[in-house]
């Protein structure tokens, strides 16, 4: 039998970890199967071409919330074209409301449900065989026009499952995507919006068969490598032994961990931070919500104080980028309650924060007990939210303003100190900033087109002006200039504001800078820099006031500044120039007119 696996990822950095998993586990007694991965913006007349011409016996759509819509007309059209074809479909999205997907897809002929490498197995067999489809567990068919589900499949020990990553051709085509990667399946807790409270137990994959799996990847040049554990940290030792093995053997690899902070023990806080070289790992922290209540009505265990320590000692390291989520929406969480929450997590200024909204997931408690808070909500994937009794659509429509805001000023990182000034010493709050930027965003239509960088700066200034006193304008148009240059790594020739030197004037500023080096302090004198280079490789500015940007506690100074950037040739990609800010001398202003 040919036998295609297929889905239809959300971008085509991504990869399918399942389709590698039902790969390795069916390819020993069905050889000729084959991995067809797309994505949910292709054409989906190109992807049925693409499938007919592969004249397949049976195709196996893997399936979740970001691309089951865009997949049911695709196996409507693939029928026309394939009339014999067996479709099979499996995932997380279908697990669950089983039956109401095979009602709603007469095309599909099996489910799969739950974890699918045996079932799938034993399927391919019976179709191979002429056997029975009621003998397969964890399986959903079609007999006589009525609908059939079998009691769940048992899970298999996890190492009877071959390692989805064998194939070389393959790990070379995966060298500039996002890998999947899994030490352990299953989740302790029982958070009622994830469906991840549905399972129970943990089970772990053999350490020692992980670290070679993750050595391959890792010599194969992977770039990415993405863990989808539900909590890394969850088995302290296992842990700490996989954070070792991963710095030693580390390669040109970044490694993302799904972790739950308050349980990260403090012997793998201090190791990370005596040990991890900076830009190898990346945390994603759930924090979603500090309301009490709320997290005792999702079920959700938190102790925020202690997540609070371990966020800010691995910020203290520097060394691990953080990316923590919140969820908008949830029971009994109100606006303000919501903003508290915001405000709450925002105080730590993480590398991102993830501003999500409540999807009511099939198979979840949320989602049995949506009545109950009164909750309306999308009837097709994602199932996001719309309201619910605290919290009506206006009011999930204005978050949505503070999502985008902060998704272009924070996450992105290209105002990280303007953003830092503004939340810190101008607005009452983080999130009155982004909220008042957000209404004066949608306001202006801005959210609707498209933004260049200079675009970014020049309307955050827009805002800045009908917000803000002249000095604080003045001090932000500081942050402002000094994080525009920090976006470059060659000089920039058009920036967004009226330079305030002109070319005379910044040779006589060079000229200053090389009889007085000491100016910037030791780490420019250090450069020692000519004065042929400061006028080819640097960018010199005055600012209004004088920020102190490795401090953003202390407040500008209404006085004027001096920056230097300084582009070395040959800058690396994602690498940054050197920049020197001090008090702009008495002397330079009359030598450069200013």
């Amino acid at each position: 039998m040919k036998v295609v696996l297929a889905t239809l990822n959300a971008k085509y950095i991504h990869s399918s970890l399942a389709l590698r998993y039902l790969h390795a586990y069916v390819q020993h007694d069905f050889p000729q199967t084959e991995i067809c991965e797309y994505t949910i913006k292709e054409p989906l007349t190109q992807i049925v071409a693409d499938l007919y011409r592969r004249k397949p016996d049976i195709v196996a759509f893997s399936v979740y919330i970001w691309n089951v819509e865009e997949t049911i007309p695709l196996l409507a059209m693939l029928k026309k074209v394939l009339p014999n074809v067996v479709l099979i479909m499996g995932g997380p999205e279908v697990s669950y409301d089983t039956r109401q997907w095979m009602n709603r897809i007469p095309e599909v002929d099996f489910i799969v449900q739950g974890e699918g490498e045996a079932t799938f197995h034993h399927l391919l067999q019976s179709l191979a065989s002429g056997g029975a489809a009621n003998e397969i567990n964890g399986l959903a068919y079609r007999q006589e026009n009525r609908v059939h589900i079998n009691p769940p499949a048992a899970k298999i020990p996890l190492e009877q499952i071959p390692s989805p990553y064998q194939n070389e051709a393959d790990m070379q085509a995966l060298r500039n995507r996002v890998v999947y990667f899994e030490t352990s399946r299953g989740c302790p807790f029982s958070c009622q919006f994830c469906l991840s409270s549905i399972e129970t137990g943990v089970r772990y994959f053999p350490i020692e068969r992980v670290k070679r799996e993750l050595k391959t990847l890792i010599d194969a040049g992977i770039r990415t490598i993405k863990f989808v554990d539900r909590t890394f940290n969850l088995h302290r030792r296992y842990a700490l032994e996989l954070f070792q093995f991963l710095i030693e053997n580390r390669g040109d690899t970044v490694f993302q961990f799904e972790i739950t902070g308050d349980i990260l023990h403090k012997e793998i806080v201090d190791f990370l931070k005596a040990n991890a070289p900076k830009g190898l790992f990346r945390f994603e922290l759930g924090v979603q919500s500090t309301n009490e209540l709320t997290n005792s009505l999702v079920q959700r265990r938190q102790n925020f104080e202690r997540l609070s320590q371990t966020i800010l000692a691995i910020k203290e390291s520097g060394n691990i980028v953080q990316h923590l989520d919140l969820i908008a929406g949830l029971p009994e969480e109100n606006y303000s309650s919501f903003k508290k929450t915001f405000n709450d997590v925002f105080s730590f200024e993480p590398d991102e924060l993830q501003l999500g909204f409540l999807k009511m997931l099939r198979g979840t408690g949320m989602r049995l007990r949506a009545q109950e808070f009164g909750y309306t909500y999308m009837d097709h994937a994602p199932y996001e939210i719309f309201s619910n009794h605290v919290l009506p659509y206006d009011d999930v429509l204005r978050i949505k303003q503070v999502e985008d805001v902060l998704e272009k000023y924070w996450n992105e990182g290209k105002l990280r100190h303007t953003v830092q000034y503004l939340t810190r010493h101008v607005f009452a709050s983080p999130f009155d900033f982004f909220q008042s930027f957000g209404d004066e965003w949608e306001t202006q239509g801005w959210n609707r087109i498209g933004h260049q960088l200079e675009d970014l700066f020049l309307r955050l200034e827009q805002f800045l002006q009908k917000t803000c006193s002249s000095s604080q304008q003045a001090s932000a148009r500081s942050y402002m200039i000094y994080d525009f240059l920090l976006q470059h790594r060659i000089r920039p020739h058009k920036v967004w504001w009226n330079r305030s030197l002109n070319r005379a004037d910044r040779t006589h500023v060079a000229q200053f800078i090389g009889e007085h080096p000491d100016l910037f302090g030791p780490a420019f004198m250090k450069l020692g820099l000519t004065k042929a280079e400061l006028e080819k490789h640097t960018v010199l500015e005055t600012l209004p006031h004088l920020i102190h940007p490795n401090n953003p506690a202390q407040l500008p100074e209404p006085m004027p500044g001096l920056a230097l950037f300084f582009y070395p040739p040959g800058l690396a990609k994602g690498a940054q120039p050197m920049r020197f800010v001090c008090p702009l001398p008495a002397e330079m202003r009359i030598a450069a007119g200013s």
